[in-house]
């Protein structure tokens, strides 16, 4: 079954998720560049200006930490993004996307 991921930071404005995903070669409006393998979808929101949630689907726990390990917990840092104010994981329900 599909595990939701959950990353929440604090005082993060929506050009340090372009940093991002500049940095990993990512491109979340086209889908362009090479995204990690086991990730099903893939939504980045910014809210009040100061806030950025990023919510995925992973096809597992262990697909999500092999991407943060090898590539995207150094795309944060690169960046300069704080420590998530909230990590979570969810188990996916249904999944309806269009």
């Amino acid at each position: 079954m599909a595990e939701a991921f959950i990353l929440e930071f604090k005082g993060v404005s929506a050009d340090k998720y372009g940093a991002v995903t500049s940095i990993l070669g990512l491109d979340p409006v086209t889908g362009a560049g090479a995204w990690p393998q086991g990730l099903l979808s893939h939504t980045g929101a910014g809210g009040d200006g100061d806030q950025l949630v990023v919510f995925e689907v992973w096809d597992s726990q262990a697909a999500q930490e092999a991407f943060m390990q090898s590539r995207l917990g150094p795309a944060l840092g690169q960046a300069g993004l704080p420590e998530p104010a909230r990590v979570q994981w969810l188990s996916v329900l249904g999944n309806y996307a269009r």
